[in-house]
């Protein structure tokens, strides 16, 4: 096979092969971690607000039990 005029051999196609699959794995593993981010902020932002609404339902606690 040649690629940009040169000629490769298979251990150089073996070679390339493995830095573009490593790079599609990375780039998977990222959008996840991403994606992962997003939903922990979001859910984090939803305890938040149903913890205020039944704050502000009860009125607010007194001492360390209520």
């Amino acid at each position: 096979m040649t690629l940009f005029g040169q000629t490769l051999d298979g251990q150089q196609l073996f070679g390339i092969i493995s830095l573009i699959s490593v790079l599609a794995l990375w780039l998977v593993v990222l959008g996840r971690e991403r994606n992962y981010a997003r939903w922990f902020r979001q859910w984090e932002a939803d305890r938040k607000a149903r913890r205020d609404a039944e704050t502000a339902q009860h009125g607010p606690k007194r001492g360390p039990w209520g």
